[in-house]
């Protein structure tokens, strides 16, 4: 309570004092010589930082603070001072080496650090110049309003720090040594990781490759030696760093073919962040490259002044967030995400119809499927009349589910909620090359776009039309067999209301589209892993197999699993997610379950005959409105998502919606068929579409 009260009083003394009168307080108290920096930078940025999160007015008075310094020789001196001290009486090795660049504990060590420094903060080190910012910049979400500053006002910003000429200040130069001290440890960080076996085997040519990373280490260390020679007062030995550019970049051209090969034999979460974090190595050194060299290069002072301030705001941003969880989540979510959409986007081109042939087999593929949907909707219902333990009974339901969506990808049958998660990433493979000056490329993409809408509709039309007519036989056969009801009047009752528009039908129906999309990723997850173990040869170099079949069917075992693992485990999985969410709800007494359109279809089926065909045409049309709605939602969600992530793993900002859907609007005007049926005498390929 002392606590609280006591921030309380501070914000209210705050209050009374106009924030302008603040800052500038602030800023006179630079003109005092023996002041300590660091307590100085603290009460400015303190100064600066907006109140209940007004961005506007924190651009106002950082403008204001520019405009002082601007107005005031003398303070700008101190000001200078101060800042030249603050920094070059600090190691600032680790901030050059470290920040925004993935820590060398790897992720999950990293996670666990971030989490241990929340619940006891760390003791920072104010020797340190990286810790010195942490103190500065002390509310994890300062990055928020530091980001917010327009560029201009930051190079206004450096601009006005601009300090006397390299080398004719002592303390300067002790901040250049460890300039050059930061790229070399960075030289020798990649050189380590470039020749690691994890790498390397992914490599296409390790023999030309290897000789690359160490001559990075050895040409940084040239490189060094020079500059450092030309300090000591011999210009002829300053290096323009040219050749050390060189080497960083065929570096960074091996980890690019590096990481086009894994999308081929596979990755990993440590291989991929390998590979991220060399990256990054080498960005790093190539910007503190540029920064050393920039005059010995003959670049005009203000680029100069530009080339440190972009790489200042950069790491001091990163710096800010690196101690958060949701950032650091973000990280790791995204290093494995481009591998895995990528294997999603491959799948996806099997679910888009281009001709007749196409749409033929994805009726039939769905029509088939909606036979089996039809026999789990019925095996679900009489498993949940059992009274089993709830545990037992998300078992069973799983089995089921699970179980069921296997046979159905197994035998090349195809459930229309799957497709979103698998088209989305298709289509998020042509909007990042997308232009939209160029009319062949909206065409191109529209016509995708139809292809999509058609191949959708065809399996949804082949599952709801089978699934819904199958239940009605099965439960009318089994009726007529047994003498009475399959379904009581009491079960159809529950059915009904679970269809219901205005009960919790949509919301359920969401987290069904939700877990649509995690499947497509789980799908592209084990696809990568059954590449990069070699999961297929393995299986068939089991010996039991080979004993059991003989070498070449265990081979085609082997070969058989390894190409559809992702298809079998994203199925099964997705079906275990399915079977269980409602019974958890039970258990945890929240309103959670699924609901998705070709089981829902099926429900209203057996429903129907429940009330031996009694039930009013009223009930049946809400009942089919509810099914509608739920099938709307298990699209939109699980598209919007698998879009989405597609789009942030590529690192697209797609910002032109805009004529892409004037386009595809344009298109439907002109030719509504083609977003319904295929073109009219066009053939293709007659290759089963996957589920």
């Amino acid at each position: 309570m002392r606590l609280l009260f006591s921030q309380m009083l501070r914000r209210l003394r705050r209050q009374d004092i106009d924030p302008h009168q603040r800052l500038h307080k602030a800023l006179n108290d630079f003109r005092n010589p023996e002041a300590e920096p660091l307590g100085l930078c603290r009460r400015l940025v303190a100064a600066l930082r907006p109140e209940d999160g007004d961005l506007v007015a924190c651009r106002e008075r950082y403008e204001s603070m520019l405009v002082c310094l601007e107005n005031d020789a003398d303070l700008l001196a101190a000001f200078r001072q101060h800042l030249t001290h603050f920094v070059t009486s600090r190691r600032a090795l680790s901030f050059l080496t470290d920040s925004g660049i993935l820590p060398g504990t790897g992720f999950f060590s990293e996670w666990w650090h971030i989490l241990g420094s929340r619940l006891l903060p760390e003791v920072p080190d104010e020797r340190r110049l990286i810790d010195s910012l942490h103190l500065i910049f002390d509310r994890r979400d300062d990055w928020e309003w530091l980001e917010a500053i327009p560029a201009e006002l930051s190079q206004r910003f450096w601009g006005l720090l601009t300090l006397p000429e390299m080398a004719q200040d002592i303390g300067q130069r002790g901040f250049i040594q460890q300039v050059l001290d930061a790229v070399l440890l960075l030289a020798h960080r990649v050189s380590g990781l470039g020749v690691e076996s994890e790498l390397m085997r992914a490599s296409p040519n390790p023999d030309l490759d290897v000789p690359r990373f160490i001559a990075l280490s050895t040409e940084a260390q040239a490189f060094v030696d020079a500059f450092r020679a030309g300090l000591e007062g011999q210009d002829a030995a300053f290096d323009d760093g040219s050749q050390l550019l060189v080497i960083v970049d065929q570096c960074q051209d091996t980890l690019t073919r590096i990481r086009k090969r894994a999308l081929t034999v596979g990755t990993s979460l440590r291989l991929s962040y390998f590979l991220t974090r060399c990256e990054q190595s080498l960005h790093r050194i190539t910007e503190l490259t540029d920064i050393l060299t920039a005059r010995l290069r003959g670049v005009p002072q203000s680029e100069r002044i530009s080339g440190w301030g972009a790489f200042a705001r950069a790491a001091f941003l990163a710096e800010n967030r690196r101690l958060s969880l949701r950032r650091y989540w973000q990280q790791l979510s995204s290093v494995l995400a481009v591998r895995v959409t990528e294997n999603a986007a491959q799948s996806g081109e099997h679910y888009i119809c281009e001709d007749a042939a196409d749409y033929r087999k994805m009726w039939r593929a769905a029509a088939s499927a909606g036979v089996i949907i039809a026999l789990m909707a019925f095996l679900k219902i009489q498993a949940g009349t059992l009274g089993a333990p709830l545990l037992i009974e998300a078992f069973l339901f799983s089995m089921i589910y699970g179980l069921g969506f296997v046979l159905i990808y197994l035998l090349d049958f195809t459930v229309a909620t799957k497709q979103p998660a698998m088209t989305a990433q298709t289509l998020a493979s042509l909007l990042g090359d997308l232009k939209p000056t160029r009319s062949a490329e909206l065409e191109r993409i529209t016509d995708v776009a139809a292809a999509v809408s058609r191949s959708q509709l065809a399996a949804i039309g082949g599952n709801v039309m089978v699934a819904l007519p199958v239940a009605l036989l099965v439960g009318f056969v089994l009726t007529q067999l047994m003498a009475a009801p399959v379904i009581d009047v009491h079960k159809a009752d529950h059915l009904l209301a679970d269809l219901d528009p205005l009960s919790w039908a949509v919301p359920h129906a969401a987290i069904a589209g939700f877990y649509l999309f995690l499947s497509g990723l789980i799908n592209g997850y084990f696809d990568n892993q059954a590449a990069y173990a070699n999961i297929g040869e393995r299986i068939g170099r089991l010996r039991w197999l080979q004993l059991l079949l003989g070498k070449q069917r265990a081979a085609r075992v082997g070969c058989y699993v390894g190409d559809h693992l992702g298809g079998i485990m994203g199925n099964f999985l997705f079906g275990c997610m399915l079977g269980s969410t409602g019974v958890i709800g039970k258990m945890l007494g929240l309103p959670l379950d699924i609901r998705h359109i070709a089981f829902a279809s099926a429900n209203v089926g057996y429903a129907v005959t429940g009330y031996e065909f009694q039930l009013a045409w009223q009930a049946i049309l809400l009942a089919m409105l509810g099914v509608a709605l739920i099938g709307l939602t298990n699209l939109a969600v699980s598209f919007a998502l698998a879009l989405r992530m597609a789009l942030r793993a590529r690192q697209i900002e797609f910002a032109h919606w805009g004529p892409l859907l004037a386009a595809v609007w344009q298109r439907f005007r002109r030719q509504p068929r083609s977003f319904f049926m295929p073109p009219r005498g066009a053939t293709g390929p007659a290759d089963d579409p996957p589920s």
